[in-house]
Parts: C-alpha cells; structure tokens; sequence
C-alpha cells in the first residue's frame, strides 16, 4: 500500500471540556449530618429547649428559691397565686362570751335576723341573731355560694342549744373571702324548721403585730399600730391545703419525677441492650429460649409486683416507696428494649464488614461491643427518650393512688393527688403539678419523635 503523505495543518487538535462535579455540600459524619437534620426540626429543637429548662428548674431553681417546701404559711392556706396578700394588723384574739342573753338591740327586727357582732377577719366571724320563741336550738351553716331555694346551706358549723342562746363564733378556716350563714332553728324534737335569711359576710386577711415580727414580715425595729397594712410572703404559684409554697414543692418534686424518670430508663434500656445483644447474635435455640422469658416478662403486671416489692422492702402504708418504684421499673420493663435491639442485632450481623472482621479472628464480645452496639445506638437513642416520658407518667399514676411516693415527700404524681381534694374550691393545687407532668411528657416525645427522623438513614433519601 503506497503512503499518503499529510499536511501539517491537515488535522486540528481536539479540545475537550471537562466538568468536574462539585459536591453542593461538605462531606458530614453519620452524627453531623443527624445533627443538622434535628435543628431544621422546630418541634423537636423547642422540645430539647423545654427540656433543658425543667433540669434547670429542678437543680438551679431551689438555689434560687430559697423555701422550704415543708413549711407551712397558716396566714395562707390554699391561696391562688393571683390572690392579694396584704393583712391589717390587729389586737391578739380574745374570747368571745357567746353565752350571753338574747340579742334585743333591735326589736324590731324579725325572728332570726342575722347579722354579725364585731368586723369579720380571719380571726372569727361573730354572729348575732334575733330569737324564735319556737326554737329549741339552732343550727349553723356557713356556704361560699348563696344558697338556692333547694335550701343548700352549705357546711353545718355547730348546734347552739336554747332558744335564748343567739350568739356564734366561727374560727373554722377562714379566709379572705366572702361567706355566706344560715340559721335554721330546731324545734322540740329536734328537726329543722325553715332557716332565716342569709347574710352574706366578707372576711378580710388580719394579722397580730407580734406574729408577723416572728416570721420576719416587718423588721423587729418597726413598731406597728391597730390598722397598719402588711405584706405577707411571697407564693408566685399559690400554697396547697397546708399553707406550703407551690412553686418550692414543684422544684422539689421535679427532682423526684426526673431522677425516677431518667435513672430508671437509664437501667432497663442498658440490660435490654445486652439482653438483646446477646440474643440477637448468638441466635439458634438460645435466641429462642432467652425471647420466650422476655415474652415472660411482659405479661407481668406492674402494680402488683410494686405491691410485693413494697412488703419485701419494708414499706409501710403511707411511706415513700421510691426504691420499690426504681426496682420494678427496672426489672419489668428492659424486654421493649431488648426485642428493638434483637431485630437490629438480627440485620446487622448478616453485614458483609461483620462476616470480614469473623474472617480476620474477631471475638463475640469484640464484635458486639465494637459493631453491633454501636451500629444500633441511634434506635437505642431513641428508645430512651421515649422511656423517660413513660417512666415519669409511671411514677405520677402509681403516686397519684398512693403506691408510688407519699406525702409529704414531695413529687408531681402526689402533688396531683393532694389537689383532687380541693380541685373544686382550688383549683391551682392541681392544675401546676398536672401542668408540668403534660409539658415534660409532651416534650420527651416530641424530642423523641425528631431524634428518631434525624438517625434514620432512610430519611436522607427523601430529602
């Protein structure tokens, strides 16, 4: 074949135009990138806030707050947090004759006509009636609403015997509030006939001057007089029945739920860890054997082995069973954990690194601790947060019916207890302590529901 020869300029160089492909972000860790996706995460970033600010509530909040959650403020019993808290300073009490004749300053007036015989404080509402000759007696009835024709006269305060005797003294928990008395008179059987009229009755918060010197009120220098206005303590979320400051038994009682809460969870999810571990890896016939006693475990109810843990520890009704609570926590509740973490061991043993690593003479436990485990911590992670809300709601209902802790330890579920008492007439002594249990379980699963979102690898896919 003969040769061509070319010119030089015959052919012209081909430019090619590379694209290099940027990455539109920097390469991120499994737990950057998790961490990035939590704080697009509103709901759970507010949740992680929320919860950050009862730990502060609960370990700073009693340096701040300075009060005994055990002491009593009789001054102010079952006050609301927006009811005022000024006294008047008033002479020490003294007692009243109520055995004195019939009331006869008015005789005009018609049988049972009440009225009262000095200013009503919180020292004692004296009443004063005109006589019925057709009564053998009377009886007293004091109400917080006026009464109705259905004649709901209210709490009966006591029997007064003679139809002479037309006098009563009421020292029975006053506050400073508006009451209403009755009287109905007896006749000689005993049974009552129609009551009189009600009178209505405003009582106003008073103290004497040597009582508020003692509990530090006033400086021990200032010399008060008959009718000088004080301030009594301070209690931004009310008292309870006793007269104890809301917000210093709220701390403390957080202390309770979240250290019940959190150390009991903290417990039953690492034996479910290794439980599972342990299950999930071995597999066969021990896998078989050690599920069926987790399957076991389930079926046990809780409250009656809080029952026996109670008598094998000693605890006595009405004592605080806080160790029982811990103990059948821990040991009743570790199998949800467990059969979570079989199911992952169960997938990630099948992994190609795993069958590597058995090829290159790695132990059992090596292989757990190093691979497994780790692999899993973001579905243990999220088992956690969900255990704490449950645990904490535990812990209150257990309180609430008297099995959990009892008075006057202080904790949330017992507070709750304490308030159904009174929810009618004080409502504050329920709502709070109800209120923050809401809040803390609200918050633990919502925080919960947006870790599980950010360390599930899947979700990177529809992103």
């Amino acid at each position: 074949m003969a040769e061509v020869s070319l010119p030089s300029n015959a052919f012209e160089p081909v430019t090619v135009e590379r694209r290099v492909q940027q990455l539109t972000r920097p390469s991120l860790s499994y737990w950057q990138d998790a961490w990035l996706r939590l704080k697009r995460n509103r709901r759970a970033l507010a949740s992680a806030y929320i919860i950050v600010a009862l730990l502060a509530f609960t370990t700073l909040g009693p340096l701040l707050w300075r009060v005994d959650p055990a002491s009593q403020d009789v001054d102010q019993v079952s006050q609301t947090p927006w009811a005022g808290r000024t006294a008047t300073v008033v002479p020490p009490y003294s007692p009243w004759d109520t055995q004195a004749d019939a009331r006869t300053s008015d005789d005009s007036a018609k049988p049972l006509s009440l009225a009262i015989a000095a200013p009503a404080n919180t020292q004692a509402v004296r009443l004063v009636w005109t006589a019925d000759p057709q009564a053998s007696g009377y009886l007293i009835y004091r109400n917080i609403m006026l009464p109705g024709p259905e004649h709901d006269l209210g709490l009966p305060l006591g029997e007064v015997v003679g139809s002479d005797q037309t006098r009563f003294e009421d020292r029975l928990d006053l506050d400073p509030m508006r009451y209403y008395y009755s009287v109905v008179p007896l006749d000689a059987d005993g049974m009552e006939l129609a009551p009189g009229p009600p009178l209505a009755v405003d009582v106003t918060r008073v103290i004497t001057a040597e009582l508020a010197v003692a509990r530090g009120l006033v400086p021990q220098t200032r010399k008060l007089a008959d009718g000088d206005a004080v301030r009594l303590a301070l209690h931004p979320f009310g008292t309870d029945y006793l007269g104890r400051d809301l917000l210093a038994r709220l701390m403390y009682g957080a202390r309770v739920s979240l250290f019940i809460g959190i150390v009991a969870p903290f417990f039953f999810v690492l034996i479910g860890i290794l439980y599972g571990s342990i299950a999930g890896f071995v597999g066969g016939r021990v896998d078989s054997v050690l599920m069926r006693f987790a399957d076991f475990v389930i079926a046990l109810p809780l409250l009656l082995f809080m029952i026996l843990f109670k008598i094998a520890f000693g605890i006595g009704p009405g004592e605080s069973g806080i160790v029982p609570l811990l103990v059948a926590l821990v040991v009743l509740s570790w199998p949800g954990t467990a059969r979570l973490v079989r199911g992952q061991i169960l997938q990630i043993r099948e992994e190609a690194y795993i069958a590597a690593s058995r090829l290159l003479g790695a132990k059992t436990r090596y292989l757990i601790l190093r691979h497994m485990i780790p692999n899993t911590l973001g579905v243990i992670l999220v088992t956690l947060t969900f255990a704490v809300p449950s645990a904490i709601f535990t812990e209150a209902f257990l309180s609430f019916i008297g099995m959990g802790v009892a008075p006057p330890t202080p904790s949330w579920g017992s507070m709750c207890n304490d308030g159904v008492k009174t929810m009618l007439t004080h409502p504050h002594e329920l709502i709070f302590p109800a209120l923050f249990i809401s809040i803390t379980v609200l918050a633990f699963n919502l925080f919960g529901d947006g870790l599980r979102d950010a360390l599930d690898a899947r979700m990177r896919s529809r992103e």
